[in-house]
């Protein structure tokens, strides 16, 4: 079997390009790896990931965002996570079960219990060796995202607020796999920590 590493982290804290300089890494040393995200890392999921992300004049319920979340992640485990760690792959993912623990739990207030048995359906035994939580202050959060803002990123602060501590909950509850970072220190500082904990638990 292969090593499965997530990202986390709130909206702008640069967990995506750490994702994405890990696997170019990994590639560099001719390691076999894939990057992948959620939502949208499969066909299906580009479309769910479109209908979540997509403002609307709806009204859209948690319990349905929180259903369309899991329905991804399923595809996602059975089409590209648990193919390519079978092949031995390193799979490097941006997002999975934490976020939904910390968004449509913490934040949008859903019951946990519920979302880690609906987690535990969705990934069929498929949990991440490792997790890299890149922790941000929320007003840098807001500031990196801009004017244009999907759905989710478009929340009131303390949406963000509620969203930020839920990940720092769930970090504190999973010591042994999840590493919080500090997202304020540049980027290089941020991946030579990364390769550190790898390296010292063996990965690398």
């Amino acid at each position: 079997m292969g090593v499965f590493i997530t990202f986390e982290g709130i909206e702008g804290a640069g967990k995506t390009t750490q994702a994405k300089l890990l696997c170019e890494y990994l590639l560099n040393e001719d390691k076999k790896a894939v990057l992948t995200r959620e939502p949208g890392g499969t066909e299906t999921g580009k479309k769910i990931r479109e209908i979540l992300l997509s403002k609307t004049t709806e009204i859209f319920p948690p319990k349905a965002e929180l259903f369309l979340y899991e329905a991804d992640r399923n595809f996602h485990v059975h089409n590209v996570i648990k193919p390519y760690l079978e092949k031995g792959y390193f799979v490097i993912c941006d997002r999975y079960i934490d976020s939904t623990l910390a968004y449509q739990g913490y934040a949008r207030g859903l019951d946990i219990n519920l979302i880690k048995m609906l987690n535990d359906i969705a990934v069929e035994g498929v949990y991440p060796d490792l997790t890299f939580l890149i922790d941000i202050p929320v007003e840098i959060s807001l500031k990196r995202l801009g004017e244009e803002k999907d759905r989710i990123e478009s929340e009131d602060i303390q949406f963000h607020r509620r969203l930020r501590e839920g990940f720092i909950k769930i970090a504190q509850e999973n010591p042994e796999r999840i590493v919080i970072l500090d997202g304020t220190k540049d980027i290089d500082h941020i991946f030579q920590q990364i390769l550190n904990h790898l390296k010292a638990r063996g990965v690398l």
